[in-house]
């Protein structure tokens, strides 16, 4: 099973990098991960909404050059699926059952995922009803991912 993540922005927090180095490592044994930066657009304070299309457009344009051909792409997107964690286990395991063998999970930059890029998604997935910056996400993601395998494997994990 190989897994990526597509992320706008680099993580600049030691804490966030830590922790995302430790659920990489405890991924390592379920499937092959891949994590993917790219570059994220500068935004200014007063940004119109033009500006911010535009901006998003930008970053999806280089995520897309990073979607590898016949992946299945989830964009974690605030109107996505909403599981709990049993729930999104039992749905990436029905994408592998289903002859899945990529899954890309795709985080937007600060402003958020271009439109067009979510409507092209294969699966949209919800976090939280809260809001988290998009570097946090990519860690709450990651520990999602590594409860998911435990719980498909019929693994214990912490409650």
């Amino acid at each position: 099973m190989k897994l990526s993540i597509i992320a706008v922005g680099r993580i600049k927090e030691k804490y966030l990098k830590e922790g995302i180095a430790e659920y990489s490592k405890r991924l390592s044994r379920f499937c092959d991960l891949e994590i993917i930066e790219v570059e994220d657009e500068q935004a200014p304070d007063n940004i119109s909404t033009a500006q911010e299309i535009q901006i998003k457009k930008r970053e999806a344009d280089k995520i897309k050059k990073r979607i590898k051909e016949g992946s299945f792409v989830v964009v974690l997107d605030l109107k996505g699926d909403k599981p709990d964690s049993i729930g999104f286990a039992k749905r990436v395991e029905a994408f592998f059952i289903s002859g899945v063998s990529s899954i890309v999970f795709v985080i937007g930059g600060s402003l958020g995922l271009d439109d067009d890029l979510a409507k092209t998604a294969n699966y949209k997935l919800c976090l939280s009803e809260l809001t988290f910056p998009h570097q946090l996400a990519r860690l709450i993601l990651l520990e999602q991912l590594f409860r998911c395998f435990k719980i498909m494997k019929g693994e214990t994990y912490h409650k």
